[in-house]
């Protein structure tokens, strides 16, 4: 199991696409921000959906995606909507 696979709402799947896209440790994750991640993912896959990036934020919370405030959500969206291939 590496590090990554270890946060909330990242499974082998995210793992994988993660260090495809060049984050290999929290750290990164967390420097680069879920954003920022997001959008790597979304070019090796157009299929990257607003789940992901949720997940991705909820990770660097340390939370389920589900447990992100509302208005984090909210933000999420709008920067999904404005991003989505």
């Amino acid at each position: 199991m590496s590090e990554l696979s270890s946060l909330p709402n990242i499974g082998k799947g995210m793992d994988e696409q993660l260090r495809a896209v060049g984050v290999t440790s929290f750290d990164e994750l967390k420097t680069l921000g879920s954003r920022a991640a997001w959008l790597r993912i979304q070019s090796i896959d157009e299929s990257a959906c607003i789940h992901r990036l949720m997940g991705l934020e909820g990770a660097i919370r340390g939370v389920r995606k589900s447990d992100l405030p509302p208005e984090i959500k909210a933000e999420l969206r709008e920067f999904y909507t404005a991003h989505r291939l």
